[in-house]
């Protein structure tokens, strides 16, 4: 994806307003982004239509600026409301969905990590609610990046409803969590990131059993998917599922380019077999 707005880039989350069409997203700059994704009649993405950008504001109309207030990196959308998680300024923020004008946040909530716990860079990377019929009844689940207990796994939260608390993922080699889903049948799937100069930029999928998304776990899963700079990919950061009107079921990843000349943003298209 490329677009000679300088503004372009930077995307951190998104979400489907529909299945594999209209979608939402924040960028780190402190941007949203609204579009509408295209496949070919072989069902392959072609494009995108219909890309705007604009501005996020505070709670008194004023563009956010600077970047300890503007890092946006996790999105969740359900009824209208689209929560949001930021860095730095650590923060969980609902906003009134309207692709036309977003205004100002509605109100932050709670995140259940102490904030003490959250690194400058390293905090909260994902959110994503859970499904309404599972457990967890709908409720919000954050997840950090890189922000680590005293055995060295990555801090995550229930933030509300009747299994509100705290929970840890256990940090696999040197991967952090990037952006993460729930799936269908209430099982997490997460994306995680590597980078080491000798070896490029790695992706990993793993796949949390919903069972071990309660208070007090410590969580772990299978990984269903690691590749490094010999596959095209770059610096995934954005994650989304979603069901096909054949019935199969997606995970379409984004990636951030850091508004670098040495970087892409791509969009990735998987199918997720034996779910």
């Amino acid at each position: 994806m490329a677009s000679p707005n300088r503004d372009f880039g930077g995307l951190s989350a998104f979400r489907f307003l529909e299945p594999g069409g209209r979608f939402v997203g924040v960028a780190d700059t402190g941007f949203w982004f609204f579009g509408r994704l295209e496949h070919d009649t072989d069902g392959r993405p072609s494009g995108i239509a219909d890309f705007t950008m604009q501005q996020m504001v505070d709670a008194r109309g004023r563009v956010m600026g600077d970047k300890g207030r503007t890092d946006a990196e996790g999105l969740a959308v359900r009824d209208g409301i689209a929560t949001v998680t930021f860095e730095r300024q650590h923060r969980v923020s609902e906003f009134r969905l309207d692709p036309s004008d977003m205004k100002s946040p509605i109100g932050d909530i709670g995140f259940v990590i102490p904030a003490r716990e959250l690194r400058n860079n390293r905090g909260l990377e994902t959110i994503a609610h859970a499904p309404r019929g599972g457990p967890l009844a709908g409720a919000r689940v954050v997840v950090a990046e890189k922000s680590l207990d005293k055995n060295g796994n990555i801090f995550a939260a229930i933030i509300e409803g009747p299994g509100k608390g705290l929970f840890t993922v256990v940090r696999r080699g040197e991967f952090d969590i990037t952006d993460g889903a729930f799936l269908p049948n209430g099982d997490l799937l997460l994306l995680e990131r590597s980078y080491a100069i000798s070896r490029g930029v790695g992706m990993r999928l793993r796949r949390i059993p919903g069972r071990d998304v309660r208070k007090g776990a410590v969580a772990d899963g299978e990984i269903l998917l690691e590749v490094g700079m010999t596959h095209q990919i770059d610096n995934m950061e954005a994650l989304d599922v979603w069901r096909r009107a054949d019935g199969e079921l997606m995970v379409s990843l984004m990636s951030d380019d850091n508004h670098s000349i040495l970087q892409r943003n791509l969009y990735l298209e998987f199918i997720l077999h034996d779910e």
